[in-house]
């Protein structure tokens, strides 16, 4: 099924969102709870999976795999049910930047942490990725089940802080698993472990790393949602305890 064709503007500088614009006629997929605003004309609908089957078998199943990446079972439909055009805006829960993709630009596959997808044109398809290698398999935690992007159209997905794009040639890169926002066809990924025993305890790059090997596009987040919130927890913590000793 072709995608609809979206128009869309990037809004905002250190907490983006994106603001599409459609045409009479025209839908937007989307997770669950990440509308901002929407104008008049525009109706949405929660619905079982991205449009793209029309079986409950195949509906059901695809439920029961995005049970496993940990979202929700419903994707929000936004459509233009106007005479003119509309617009409806999304973002994530957390600062970052939204990164736009042409799918058939990058070979109509696009691999993605399972928590960065937000929004796509209505014909994308929406599914997940086992990662095949042992590492990956055995470690499991974050990258080992990854959201697969299908189509022609444009998808949207988001990354925390500064995003870089790196243009892989049968080369290998090396990064923090919780640094990986996307990849295209063509990359091999695995999880394998950091260095030697002395630097993954001592080193504070952690047990593992993601290695990436290939040709392809690869997009990095310089502040992952995990690291955040483990800073914002230390600082909470570390809060606590001082209040606690300044009362006694």
């Amino acid at each position: 099924m072709a995608s609809h064709e979206l128009e869309y503007e990037i809004l905002g500088g250190s907490a983006q969102s994106v603001e599409i614009i459609l045409d009479p006629g025209e839908t937007v997929i989307a997770e669950a709870g990440a509308m901002n605003y929407m104008t008049e004309g525009v109706r949405f609908e929660a619905r079982m999976g991205d449009g793209s089957s029309n079986g409950m078998l195949s509906k059901l199943w695809g439920m029961g795999k995005r049970m496993l990446t940990g979202e929700s079972l419903f994707l929000t439909h936004f459509s233009n049910q106007g005479k003119g055009k509309a617009r409806v805006a999304f973002a994530a829960p957390y600062p970052g930047t939204v990164v736009p993709v042409d799918l058939a630009a990058v070979g109509g596959r696009l691999i993605c942490q399972k928590d960065s997808f937000l929004c796509a044109a209505y014909g994308t398809r929406v599914g997940i990725s086992f990662s095949k290698r042992l590492g990956a398999g055995f470690f499991g935690g974050e990258g080992f089940i990854l959201q697969r992007l299908e189509g022609d159209g444009l998808a949207f997905v988001h990354a925390g802080g500064t995003v870089i794009r790196k243009e892989l040639n049968e080369e290998t890169l090396r990064l923090d698993t919780g640094c990986l926002v996307a990849f295209t066809s063509g990359i091999d990924y695995d999880i394998q472990l950091a260095g030697s025993l002395k630097s993954m305890l001592f080193g504070g790059e952690g047990i593992l790393l993601t290695t990436l090997k290939g040709t392809g596009s690869v997009w990095i987040q310089s502040l992952p949602f995990s690291r955040l919130a483990e800073r914002v927890y230390e600082a909470t913590y570390q809060a606590r305890g001082e209040t606690r000793a300044g009362g006694r």
